[in-house]
């Protein structure tokens, strides 16, 4: 099939996109390099046609002709800077989706696959916590990742439109993001242990989070896009949860431990029984074979930046300032 996604450069997208030629699709990747890379696309570069477009500027119809599927993965994510500048998340969360969704519609598109976050649910009062849980968005990042998912279903139904989203939980593996000094906690680690740094832990690491492998989340992306419901929203995570330190210690005996953080979970656990019984599907890497992986392959992080305590005090200044 015709397919095209957006934010193809970036981590999760890039994954996607490899997946997506291995299975002899046609693929376009629609990608500003604003946050992605394009040499996370290298392996597969003579095989898709690459378009620097930014989706809230452009009118994009004409990317979208004879396009099969849609995934739209191109977004700005971490706390701190949508604290700082909520104005740029709602520009290319809200408005470059609803772009993204206008082309969409106007085209036809056989299937949109949008890319939402966990993190609309905010601090949970129920765990596992299953789509239906209360919606509470502690900082813009999170609003502007629900809304525009409120935006896609809600496209779905006024205009009988083939959409789903997904909400991620906290995804990780080869790729991933090496900037923020938030959801990317492998990034830090493992940047830090090449540096022979200790590892920077956030409170008393005792808080758990529920972590997938970016392998397993593309295929769950890939099933949703075959089997999934139109109209449907489904967590996607791996349904166990684990705790900061049990990471850490997997990494490193080196640690330090700095300040909790205001607006963040104790715990993470997705209830993926809907996408488990709808789609068939479930996590196949386990945290610790995905751990030794990463460390297998540690030196694509030997260019990412090492935070230390007062980088990461100085970073996350206006966290604090604003949620405390």
């Amino acid at each position: 099939m015709k397919v095209l996604v957006t934010g193809g450069a970036g981590f999760i997208g890039s994954n996607l996109v490899d997946r997506l030629v291995e299975s002899n699709h046609d693929v376009t990747v629609l990608d500003n390099l604003s946050t992605g890379n394009i040499i996370n696309l290298n392996k597969v570069k003579n095989k898709i046609k690459f378009l620097n477009v930014d989706i809230t500027k452009n009118k994009l119809d004409d990317y979208f002709e004879n396009i099969d599927q849609v995934f739209h993965l191109a977004g700005l994510a971490d706390i701190v800077p949508s604290i700082k500048n909520p104005k740029a998340y709602f520009d290319v969360n809200l408005l470059g989706t609803m772009n993204v969704l206008e082309a969409s519609k106007n085209k036809k598109i056989k299937k949109f696959i949008y890319a939402a976050s966990a993190s609309c649910y905010g601090i949970p009062s129920d765990y596992p916590t299953n789509e239906k849980s209360k919606i509470d968005p502690k900082y813009p990042y999170a609003l502007t990742k629900y809304l525009a998912e409120e935006m896609v279903i809600h496209w779905a139904r006024v205009y009988k439109m083939p959409n789903i989203s997904l909400r991620f939980f906290n995804a990780y593996g080869p790729r991933s993001r090496t900037t923020g000094v938030y959801g990317a906690v492998f990034g830090v680690f493992l940047a830090q242990k090449l540096a022979n740094k200790p590892l920077t832990i956030v409170g008393d690491g005792n808080q758990t989070r529920d972590f997938i492998h970016v392998s397993d989340l593309v295929e769950a992306i890939i099933l949703a896009a075959q089997k999934g419901k139109n109209f449907e929203i489904y967590n996607v995570g791996g349904g166990k949860e684990i705790s900061v330190n049990s990471i850490a210690n997997m990494i490193s005996n080196d640690k330090v431990y700095i300040h909790k953080r205001p607006g963040e979970p104790n715990r993470s656990l997705a209830d993926i029984s809907k996408i488990k019984s709808e789609l068939n599907w479930e996590p196949k890497i386990d945290i610790k074979n995905g751990v030794k992986m990463l460390i297998e392959n540690i030196n694509q992080w030997k260019d990412a930046p090492v935070w230390t305590p007062d980088s990461i005090d100085e970073a996350t200044k206006e966290w604090f300032n604003y949620l405390g």
